[in-house]
């Protein structure tokens, strides 16, 4: 960064300077809570030697803040990936199970958009197809913000709804499946080479809500990676240019995902270990009636309170998937039933 040069090619000036951030951030974290403590401790001896009650209170919710800091530290030392300390894209597609499975898929994109505010990611939904009669047949939302990606990686694969239908006028519980895929949203990877004669690029008029511009031209996107087959579509914009900016996005984040996942099977053939790397496993149960709970299946991690988790409330899932990553105990996933 001291070069006189640095900063006249602003993409890499970025770069660096984020992965600066990465590295000295933890650090300058853990300085910091470790003031906070050594403050803490000199103030529980004073409120003990005085016995001040309204100050011991205090410092009882102190600690638990400092607790809850430190274990997020903790959390963020975990993500060791090359990407995750990027922003994130975060796609829902419905299963089977028609409308009522189109509908699961709103309420995990409300649950997913309430974690993120509650972490000060900002976000913004870059495609979306509509349900029939209710719902989202699938959306797409970019998640931006530092470890992102890491955090949300923990959500990839299959969630299951068990409730009573409001589709249903017999009353009869239905069991529905959405999928939800997790991938990098990165503007540029020096090891991702996209050619373009590797790319067929074709543009079609959008489909649903949007107004009459944008479905009276051929503003929406598809790019096909022939050499893996890779498919992305992007319609929500109203210039053919921007929604092919965001699928260029979307394809170079599933690339690096596949070159990810890649590496990760190379490397459970080597330590002998016979699993399956792909995301299309039961992960996660959400039961809402005959009892509530929601019941992690990797990690085993339960919650009773439904709402709470529907409201945003999924950061003890993640810490847990993080943590259990990282011992190398996480359970096998389930196939839906």
């Amino acid at each position: 960064m001291a070069e006189p040069d640095f900063w006249n090619d602003p993409t890499r000036a970025e770069r660096v300077t984020r992965q600066l951030r990465v590295v000295a951030g933890p650090l300058e974290r853990f300085e910091e809570l470790q003031r906070k403590a050594a403050e803490w401790s000199d103030m529980a001896v004073l409120a003990a030697e005085e016995q001040d009650a309204d100050l011991i209170k205090v410092l009882r919710s102190e600690a638990a803040r400092l607790t809850a800091d430190l274990e997020q530290l903790e959390l963020t030392l975990i993500l060791q990936g090359p990407y995750d300390h990027e922003s994130a894209l975060l796609s829902l597609h419905a299963g089977a199970g028609g409308t009522e499975a189109q509908d699961w898929v709103s309420m995990l994109l409300r649950m997913y958009l309430r974690w993120a505010e509650n972490r000060g990611f900002k976000t913004r939904i870059i495609d979306q197809l509509p349900g029939e009669e209710a719902g989202l047949k699938s959306v797409t939302v970019e998640v931006e913000g530092e470890n992102a990606f890491g955090f949300l990686r923990a959500e990839r694969g299959v969630h299951r709804l068990v409730r009573i239908s409001p589709f249903d006028a017999s009353g009869r519980r239905h069991t529905s499946f959405a999928s939800v895929e997790v991938i990098p949203d990165i503007e540029a990877d020096d090891t991702l080479e996209i050619r373009p004669e590797d790319l067929r690029i074709d543009t079609f008029r959008a489909s649903g809500a949007g107004g009459q511009h944008i479905n009276k031209t051929e503003s929406a996107v598809r790019i096909t990676h022939l050499p893996t087959g890779i498919v992305v579509t992007c319609q929500s914009e109203r210039s053919q240019h921007s929604n092919r900016e965001t699928a260029m996005k979307i394809l170079r984040g599933r690339l690096a995902e596949l070159k990810e996942r890649e590496w990760e099977q190379k490397m459970a053939e080597v330590r002998g270990i016979k699993t399956e790397i792909g995301w299309g496993s039961q992960i996660r149960s959400y039961v809402f009636q005959p009892y509530t709970i929601v019941r992690d299946h990797r990690t085993r991690y339960e919650v009773s309170n439904v709402q709470a988790v529907m409201d945003g409330d999924i950061d003890g899932f993640i810490a847990a998937y993080l943590q259990g990553e990282a011992r190398g105990s996480l359970l096998p996933e389930e196939a839906p039933s």
